[in-house]
């Protein structure tokens, strides 16, 4: 199969290079592209594949070579993985994982299907998803929605060890992927949502000992971190840097929840992840002593931490003081580019708020923080003026401050929508434009915060959301090109519903994505234009992912609507503001999909 040199030339040297730590089973696994050897692709999170049988002169030939059902009829996000001749097809819950032969018509080699409570189902937030399983050593892990980590034998299903890393009574749930790194396995765990204080933790990955854990917030010994050398914008954190930002004890009921997908700089040592929202959603409640707002450090921030020890190196927060449910989970991409006019280690975050950070994965200062939706009100722009007393902070806008309008007050045309501008799909960077491709949400709402009161393992939200697409446009979604050093948007093809979907590019030149009502799509990176559409059993929240097998290159994506953008259909709802607001907002989905759970898989014929 034809690969592109100065693809793989650029991947290697991007992320493989002088590894302090990194895992050889891993790098070996991903110095050969007709593997998918993790769900980030690779440990950069680039998405991108040096695969080019299939290009933009004849994708528009595919055909479907062979589809799999997984027997279960929920949200299917993340995507298989593909080691060698098999392919490991994980589900939502009850999290069945398969192992495939594809040498032998994709027979079922083992599968291994958990014993769960399914008393997890409702403490789960956003639908019962699992966003995939994770490989190294000859090992599979899986991350259980009730917090278990386990890992089994590749070739056998064997269950080796499990380690229980929280507990769903309490309102701490499980749905992220994991990230190894050397002996080191990494997962965060749920609970915002429930007045969880959330937390990183590293494990064995031949014992399952846990190594250490890190929280979001809280005293500098448990949240890892060393005053004098834990930097923010390029300045010491100092001693307390999180109590300092919380009013009494709150920050036990912290929030901060760590479930999208982690990068990992084999040359720095360094893995990247970002926390979520503040507990509770009613941002009143929140208050400063003084009744004023209050950072609440470090919800809502960027993570550099070392995996051996799990301290961190940096931290970057970016929406200080939530009050819209912008979560800061999202991936960041690492790639080595020139920004402003000098080649600098960055990574890449498409934030939920609605902003794309540019960062230096070394120090942790922005770089660019500009918007990636033009819908996007709730804040003038990110001051990135070093010398500045707002350095690094949002200036929000005052009609849309959910804390100024007072709490039991409707804040109304709120843009983005509390799912963000982008949620947890992941978005796919191609060496062959420099450009991002970037699936978004194109979504405003109506915000109302209510008093609530904490009861453990009990709802701890507090606030009634509706949702709907910005005045004066009907679509909810848009598949874009983003520029990272301009901080532009290059192209934009309007989607009717969000793009749920994680986004594949490949040295032929096309970048694929799925939507929320069932269609498969391969577009070129260059201009946008489709190239190629397929319709699916069901909406598309899954990623997509490629492999090489028997000298054809082969793309994938799980069918399966749900989620957050899909749970009224997932989960049976029907009152607009179940969901938290997203079962109105996408209630037409109902006229275009149903229930599913597939794999498809393409090739040419």
């Amino acid at each position: 199969m034809r690969r592109s040199a100065f693809a793989g030339a650029l991947l290697a040297s991007a992320v493989l290079a002088a590894p302090a730590m990194a895992n050889d089973s891993i790098k070996d696994c991903v110095s050969d592209a007709n593997n998918w050897c993790m769900q980030q692709g690779d440990w950069s999170s680039q998405r991108y594949s040096k695969l080019d049988q299939i290009n933009t002169k004849n994708v528009g030939n595919m055909q479907v070579a062979w589809t799999f059902s997984t027997g279960v009829l929920r949200g299917h996000e993340g995507s298989p993985l593909v080691i060698g001749s098999t392919m490991y097809v994980h589900t939502p819950f009850p999290n069945i994982v398969y192992a495939l032969n594809l040498d032998d018509e994709n027979k079922i080699i083992w599968k291994y299907e958990p014993k769960q409570d399914p008393s997890v189902i409702p403490v789960m937030c956003c639908d019962t998803v699992n966003r995939g399983v994770q490989y190294a050593d000859g090992k599979i892990f899986l991350h259980q929605a009730d917090t278990t980590l386990v890992a089994l034998d590749a070739k056998t299903g064997k269950e080796l060890w499990k380690a229980v890393n929280a507990d769903p009574k309490r309102g701490e749930t499980g749905t992220g992927a994991a990230i190894v790194a050397g002996d080191v396995v990494m997962i965060g765990v749920s609970g915002a949502e429930f007045g969880v204080r959330c937390f990183f933790t590293g494990y064995d990955i031949n014992t399952g000992k846990r190594l250490w854990r890190a929280y979001s917030m809280g005293p500098d010994d448990e949240m890892l971190v060393d005053p004098e050398k834990t930097m923010s914008l390029g300045k010491p954190i100092g001693k307390d840097s999180s109590l300092k930002t919380w009013t009494g004890d709150q920050w036990k009921l912290g929030g901060g929840s760590i479930w999208g997908y982690f990068s990992y700089d084999p040359e720095l040592n360094l893995v990247y992840y970002g926390t979520g929202n503040p507990s509770t959603w009613n941002p009143a409640q929140r208050a400063g002593p003084d009744g004023k707002q209050i950072d609440q450090k470090w919800s809502m921030s960027l993570m550099a931490r070392n995996p051996e020890t799990g301290m961190a190196a940096w931290l970057y927060q970016m929406t200080p003081f939530d009050e819209w449910d912008f979560d800061g989970v999202n991936e960041n991409i690492l790639v080595d580019m020139e920004v402003k006019g000098k080649k600098q280690p960055v990574l890449v975050h498409f934030d939920r708020n609605g902003f794309a950070y540019t960062v230096n994965r070394k120090t942790g200062i922005p770089l660019v923080a500009e918007k990636y939706d033009p819908a996007v009100n709730w804040s003038t722009g990110v001051d990135l003026d070093p010398k500045s007393e707002t350095y690094g902070r949002p200036a929000v806008v005052a009609s849309k401050s959910t804390f100024l309008n007072g709490q039991d007050v409707n804040t109304t045309d709120v843009c983005p929508a509390a799912l963000g501008s982008k949620d947890q799909q992941p978005a796919a960077y191609s060496p062959l434009t420099g450009l991002f491709y970037v699936p978004t949400n194109h979504v405003c709402m109506d915000y109302e915060p209510f008093k609530v009161t904490y009861t453990a393992g009990q709802p701890y939200v507090g606030a009634t959301l509706s949702m709907y697409p910005p005045k004066g446009e009907s679509h909810m979604g848009n598949f874009i090109a983003w520029d990272a050093d301009k901080g532009k948007i290059v192209w934009s093809n309007k989607e009717q519903f969000s793009v749920w979907s994680g986004v594949l590019t490949t040295a032929g030149g096309i970048a694929c994505v799925g939507t929320l009502e069932g269609y498969f799509k391969c577009v070129d990176q260059k201009d946008g234009k489709e190239l190629y559409k397929n319709r699916t059993p069901s909406g598309i929240i899954g990623n997509a992912f490629t492999y090489g097998h028997g000298g054809k290159q082969y793309i994938g994506i799980f069918s399966g609507v749900g989620g957050w953008a899909g749970i009224g259909l997932a989960a049976g709802l029907t009152n607009p503001t179940d969901g938290l607001g997203a079962v109105g907002g996408y209630a037409g989905l109902n006229d275009y999909t149903a229930l599913g759970g597939s794999l498809t898989v393409w090739s040419l014929p």
